[in-house]
């Protein structure tokens, strides 16, 4: 997770971080204002709080006016309930049985072959194109670490590798940025992979923030959800990065359950 001691980033690397050019140069993505002061809807798009500039939502919601918008996907394993939708392409165990993410109850996503990867590319990408035509600026594609929770060794990290570098190369030509989520086992391999910046979850509570840092210079956006975590990010981060505190189901302000915090 992230280290708790201020990094110093090169010049060079600081420009190369501002601006994100797709490999065969065919466009330019913009990417979000570092350090701006940021809102994570995925749970329900609502008013963004007085001087928020970038909002990270579902790509079922509509963008927020006037503001840069990342668009949420769920990339690597299917929403509750969905199962139907995908078929072959659920990852499946030994015995014929689906494998779910038991934190959040979703199945899956079977990346390990390439032609599923492409399959399952195409239904992730028609959802990219809506972000596009909506208007977002940059998609988030959530759960890049499913393959350190598969079990067996089931999925591997080349795979998901190979999968976010069909999604990247998607996204570039769509004209979006496209974010690294969590994963930072693989931050340093984010130039490969055609990642622009980074949405890390509680990486000051973990002490990862900086190892992103590393990778992204001041391109990353910290997402805490408890007062300690909040505290450390704000403290080691608060002056170069953008830093919020949200509740765990990242809830809409009408719930009782509804935090937003920041620097």
């Amino acid at each position: 997770m992230m280290t708790t001691r201020a990094r110093v980033l090169p010049l060079v690397g600081a420009v190369v971080a501002a601006l994100f050019v797709t490999a065969d140069a065919s466009a330019a993505v913009s990417l979000p204002p570092a350090h701006a002061r940021f809102d994570y809807q995925i749970g329900g798009a609502y008013t963004p709080p007085s001087g928020v500039r970038v909002v990270s939502r579902d790509h079922g919601d509509a963008p927020a006016a006037g503001l840069y918008n990342i668009c949420y996907v769920n990339a690597f394993q299917a929403q509750p309930d969905t199962e139907g939708e995908w078929g072959d392409l659920l990852l499946r165990d030994s015995r014929g049985d689906i494998v779910y993410d038991e934190d959040w109850g979703e199945a899956m996503l079977d990346i390990r072959t390439a032609a599923k990867r492409e399959r399952i590319a195409a239904k992730v990408d028609a959802w990219i194109d809506q972000c596009a035509a909506k208007g977002f600026r940059a998609v988030e594609p959530d759960n890049f670490d499913t393959f350190t929770r598969a079990p067996d060794n089931l999925l591997t990290a080349n795979q998901a590798q190979a999968y976010i570098k069909l999604l990247s190369a998607h996204a570039h030509g769509a004209g979006l940025a496209i974010a690294q989520k969590n994963t930072v086992e693989l931050a340093g391999n984010r130039v490969a992979n055609g990642l622009d910046f980074a949405v890390a979850e509680e990486c000051a509570e973990w002490t990862e923030c900086g190892d992103y840092v590393d990778a992204f210079g001041n391109n990353v956006i910290i997402i805490e959800y408890s007062a300690r975590g909040l505290r450390a990010a704000c403290a080691d981060f608060g002056s170069t990065l953008s830093v919020v505190r949200r509740d765990v189901d990242v809830s809409t302000p009408d719930s009782s359950d509804y935090v937003y915090q920041t620097c």
